[in-house]
């Protein structure tokens, strides 16, 4: 069971900083003169970071997760948040399995109660789960890898061999048992020539001596 705390004032802004984690490369450590870059300059937006944590997209120390780099990922991103919700908030859920603004007198008191704080802060707690919520798809599932065409194509199946290829291994095989199971890469260099018979020597003794018993 669980039910975070944490809440930001500027909880209108919630959108903006998502989308800017969505778009911006994963720092190495999620500071307050990132907010400020990212045009966050007031105090209040400092409290971006606590909620982030509560969240499980930065460890305490403030280093990015494995669900901060999935949350960029704008296929599954609202998925992701899904999921982040339903961890930080699941008391919420126990309410009700999908939540929504329509419940935002039952989402209050449960967060009232639960952390014995005033109607005010019960109220803050509950603009910023609401403003997380409207980017959140709870009924999404993450999409697992898809296989390309091309690998898909050759997992678990045999690789065929070109028929033209099995004829001339089969009259290897037949025209001389002691070759049969073995392969030969030969390589012919022919003169440079117009007289056909030359060509025609050339392969007779091939087959005589290498096809025929």
């Amino acid at each position: 069971m669980a039910l975070s705390n944490s809440y930001v004032l500027p909880h209108k802004r919630i959108p903006e900083v998502f989308a800017k984690i969505k778009d911006a490369q994963a720092p190495d450590r999620f500071t307050i003169q990132l907010l400020k870059d990212w045009g966050l300059t007031s105090t209040n937006d400092r409290a971006f970071i606590p909620l982030l944590k509560s969240l499980g997209f930065l460890t305490a120390d403030g280093h990015p997760t494995q669900r901060y780099n999935d949350y960029r990922d704008h296929s599954i991103s609202e998925v992701v948040m899904a999921e982040a919700l339903k961890e930080a908030y699941s008391d919420i859920f126990l309410i009700k399995a999908k939540p929504s603004s329509s419940d935002r007198k039952a989402i209050e008191g449960k967060f009232k109660s639960f952390h014995n704080v005033s109607d005010n802060l019960a109220d803050l707690m509950c603009k910023t789960f609401l403003g997380l919520l409207n980017i959140a798809d709870l009924g999404g599932n993450i999409r697992k890898p898809v296989l390309s065409s091309s690998v898909e194509s050759d997992v678990g199946k045999e690789k065929t061999v070109p028929e033209e290829q099995k004829q001339r291994e089969e009259s290897v095989s037949l025209g001389h048992p002691a070759l049969s199971g073995l392969h030969y890469n030969i390589q012919i260099h022919l003169p440079a020539t117009k007289d056909i018979e030359v060509y025609n020597s050339i392969f007779k003794s091939l087959k005589e001596h290498l096809l025929e018993e």
